[in-house]
This record gives C-alpha cells, structure tokens and sequence, in this order.
C-alpha cells in the first residue's frame, strides 16, 4: 500500500512539473511574439497554480515593462527581489523601470555602517544565508573538536581562531537570514497604483493635503485604519491614502 501510495504521489508531482513547464513555455513564447499583455496572463497564472518564483516574477516584470505597465513592472520586479535578493538582473531591471516614475524619491542618508549591513545582507537569499549558517555551524563544531582534543599547539590554534571567525559568520548568517525572511512574511512595502494621489493628514478624503504621489512609487505601510493606510517614503514624509491605490509588494 505504502508503495502504491510513492508510486502515485510520484506520477502527480511529475504531472504537476510538465504541466508547469508546459505553461512556462507558452508564457515564454508568447513573450518572444512580443504579444506582452499575454505573456503577463500566463505568468500571473503560473504564479497563481504554482506559487511564488523570482524567475517567474521577474519574466512578469518584463512582460509589464514590454507592455508599458511600469507601475505592474516594479511591483513584480520588487517581489522577485524579495525572494532572491542577490540577483543582478532583478536589480538592475527595477532601477530601468524605476527610472521611469515621475517621482524620484531621495531617501534619507543613512550612517554608512548601516548601509554596509544592507548591502552584505543582500547579498544572498534565505536559503543561501541558511545554508551558509548550517555548514558554518558544522565547521565550528570540527573547529572545538581540533581545539579540545589536538596534540599539537599549532592545530588548537588554527582550531581556536578559525572557530572564532566561523561564529561571527555563523551570528551574521542567521541574522541576514532572520531579516529577510521578516520582510517576506511582513511584506511591509507597497507600489501606488493611482495614476495620481494626493496623500492627506489623516485617514479621511476631508483631511490637509500634504502632497502628491504618481504611479509607481514605492512607500512603506506604517499602519491601516479602516480603508486607509498611513505609508512613509524614503525622504521621511508620512501621510494617508486610501489602500485601495496601492498594491503589497
């Protein structure tokens, strides 16, 4: 039973992948026709069959892109972003769409040790600082065993010195880790969608006008009151809009 039971788990998963590769294929040539809006309905459907992908949020960022969606565009770049971090591509790609906004926020400076941090951490993925802090953890261990139990001075040494260096890469592994996987679950960024808002004092249409933001920026979401959300840009402005103008990264 238990066989029959792997057996038919197997031919499923197989199902699932030819049917996901299937769909990826159509997505992909419906890209290469340059028929871009069709591209983003089957990229947006194998997102929703199959679950989050960078590799499939970043081809749907293009197909946005293609098709002069730049608001769509950064929303898919940013969640690719979210999900793998490192990659080059996915960065540079968000920069050309962000280029495109008529809003150029300049965000506050930050001390450069910070900035440092951010930078290092964004480096890799989840997976890949979990993974480095994993192996880190078993190299220590091989590292106080040398220590505790070598003969030879010279080998506690290296033991000691190396296992130092392996904990602080091991402490900032699981940190790198720990925030990144924070932003993912949180998801505390948002794209406007309104091609123009005005953002208000506090949560009613009523409210001061404070200024005006154009689709395409990206705020943070401080908190929702009713249909309102109070969002922060990067300069230190703060205000309300309504939540439906704007889309969670």
């Amino acid at each position: 039973m238990k066989r029959i039971f792997l057996l038919l788990f197997a031919v499923c998963m197989s199902a699932l992948s030819y049917a996901q590769t299937e769909a990826i294929k159509s997505a992909e040539s419906a890209y290469m026709q340059e028929d871009f809006s069709k591209a983003s309905e089957l990229y947006e459907e194998i997102l929703f069959n199959y679950g989050e992908s960078s590799e499939i949020y970043y081809n749907l960022g293009n197909a946005y892109f293609k098709d002069g969606q730049i608001a769509n565009a950064i929303l898919n770049y940013e969640r690719a972003l979210l999900l793998d971090p490192g990659d080059g591509d996915i960065r540079f790609n968000l920069q050309m769409a962000r280029a495109r906004t008529v809003d150029q926020i300049e965000p506050i400076g930050r001390f450069f040790l910070v900035d440092w941090f951010h930078k290092v951490q964004n480096l890799g993925s989840i997976s890949s600082w979990s993974a480095i802090g994993v192996v880190g953890f078993i190299a220590f261990i091989g590292c106080l065993i040398l220590f505790f139990f070598s003969k030879w001075i010279h080998l506690k040494k290296i033991g000691f010195y190396v296992g130092l260096v392996l904990l602080v890469v091991i402490v900032f592994a699981n940190i790198f880790a720990a925030n990144q996987k924070n932003e993912l679950v949180n998801r505390s960024y948002a794209i406007i969608f309104a091609p123009t808002i005005t953002i208000k004092g506090s949560p009613d249409n009523s409210g001061t006008d404070l200024f005006v933001l154009r689709e395409g920026t990206k705020v943070s979401v401080r908190s929702t009151l009713g249909s309102w959300s109070e969002i922060e840009l990067q300069d230190g402005s703060i205000g309300w809009l309504p939540s439906k103008d704007i889309e969670r990264i």
